[in-house]
């Protein structure tokens, strides 16, 4: 028996080992993984455009979206102006069940002013999502911001849609970039990726770092066997993670 629990586990030992060798890519295959396929976050509503609130209860509310609070970037009340009646109504995230708001044109005007600025934006990036005349959607979550605060209900961007049913990833406000070259007057040269996110997978959400994706890694996709072997985390990057959920996601679900 002793014999047989050591066989054991050398097999799973170097099972683990073979899951994490490097796997080398070709250039096309890096070029693939860096396009960005998540949504552009949006902070501002616009407040000339009819939004849509639908509550837990179902009942459902559209106006003018005047006014929102938040706390670290995340909304936790809203304030909207019926369309119909002109009455102004609040109502807390702990109310919401999803909301969709239409984007301020002075931020989708930043939002495009800032792709231009980066060259890497044109291999990587989609301008019409940051120029988006779209609807944004925002679904309630119950999250710990940076995962160091307690529980709360808020409304949250999902940056995933179509291909958000089993990780759902949200818009952090407050995530930083990294930072690139530029010289002179010239656009920026590498950087612009974003070090966070808010992050679902089953009933756990959290606040996804860079410095942390390597920790995480194994319980984002350590359940596809398949997908660990072709992508194991010690051949790709934090560059790559909104490919990495879509391939994931298109490799689960078969």
């Amino acid at each position: 028996m002793k014999l047989k629990s050591l066989l054991l586990a050398l097999c799973l030992a170097s099972t683990a080992v073979f899951a994490q060798d490097k796997v080398k890519y070709s250039k096309e295959d890096i070029k693939k993984m860096e396009m960005y396929l998540f949504n552009e976050g949006f902070n501002t509503p616009s407040p000339k455009k009819t939004s849509t609130i639908i509550l837990k209860d179902g009942n459902t509310y559209k106006g003018f979206c005047s006014k929102i609070d938040t706390k670290k970037g995340q909304i936790f009340e809203v304030l909207l102006k019926d369309s119909a009646t002109k009455k102004a109504m609040t109502f807390d995230a702990e109310q919401i069940s999803e909301m969709y708001v239409f984007p301020s044109n002075a931020e989708k005007y930043a939002k495009v002013a800032k792709y231009m600025g980066n060259i890497r934006n044109f291999g990587t990036k989609s301008l019409n999502k940051s120029a988006t005349n779209g609807r944004i959607y925002f679904v309630n979550q119950t999250v710990s911001l940076k995962n160091k605060k307690d529980d709360k209900e808020f409304l949250m961007q999902v940056i995933n849609p179509g291909f958000d049913d089993i990780i759902a990833v949200y818009h952090d406000p407050r995530a930083k970039e990294t930072s690139g070259v530029s010289f002179g007057y010239g656009p920026q040269l590498g950087g612009g990726v974003i070090k966070s996110y808010y992050v679902k997978k089953g009933n756990k959400v959290m606040w996804l770092h860079k410095d942390d994706f390597e920790d995480n890694y194994d319980f984002l996709f350590g359940d596809n066997a398949a997908f660990m072997k072709k992508y194991p985390k010690k051949s790709v990057e934090w560059d790559y993670f909104s490919f990495l959920v879509n391939e994931y996601t298109q490799m689960t679900n078969g």
